[in-house]
């Protein structure tokens, strides 16, 4: 059985395809505001790669936010309609904890618009700081305070550089700490704005 990672939280459209703890392929690459007639058509081709059908599907991990507002519900609703089709499990996962980087306390952003930002911060599957909207001032006085914290995500509205990271290799890592959702339909995007 596969498990398939999906992600459009960002700019960025992330489809994958793992076996066991290992993940098989990918794809990754920024897709703003397409990512809704990309996702299927990424999935299909990966699935159709590696000569996997329906039933070779075990599981689906998604990315559930925070995050963009529509992107979030792009890859929560493809996931959904997997689940719901084959009678697997789903598992979500924290958008800003799969950008941590492994072994390493990790600060992760995402720009919220308004001078805010998403931030999380994380060392592997523990939460230093759960995720929360922060005005970008007290960001910055935040990665000031914690000089030996990795920065990952979207963080040119800070003007700060920030570590790459796989987020399907993280979601993949995250789900051994995590429970399946018990009802695939009540599982909720996370946005943390009002």
């Amino acid at each position: 059985m596969i498990t398939i990672l999906l992600d459009s939280s960002n700019r960025y459209l992330s489809v994958g395809i793992a076996k066991g703890e290992k993940l098989i392929d990918q794809t990754s690459y920024e897709a703003w505001q397409r990512q809704s007639e990309m996702m299927i058509p990424e999935l299909d081709k990966l699935l159709k790669k590696h000569h996997f059908t329906k039933d070779d599907i075990g599981d689906v991990i998604v990315a559930i936010g925070p995050g963009s507002y529509t992107g979030v519900r792009i890859a929560l609703t493809i996931a959904k309609v997997i689940v719901l089709a084959l009678n697997v499990p789903l598992y979500g996962v924290s958008s800003l904890h799969a950008m941590k980087l492994q072994n390493k306390p990790t600060i992760a952003l995402i720009n919220a618009r308004s001078n805010r930002s998403y931030i999380g911060v994380f060392e592997n599957e523990k939460v230093i700081l759960k995720d929360q909207i922060m005005k970008n001032e007290d960001v910055l006085e935040y990665i000031k305070k914690h000089p030996e914290y990795e920065i990952t995500g979207e963080t040119e509205y800070l003007e700060i550089p920030a570590k790459q990271v796989n987020v399907l290799e993280e979601m993949l890592f995250l789900k051994s700490f995590l429970k399946p959702c018990e009802n695939s339909l009540a599982i909720k995007p996370v946005y943390l704005k009002d």
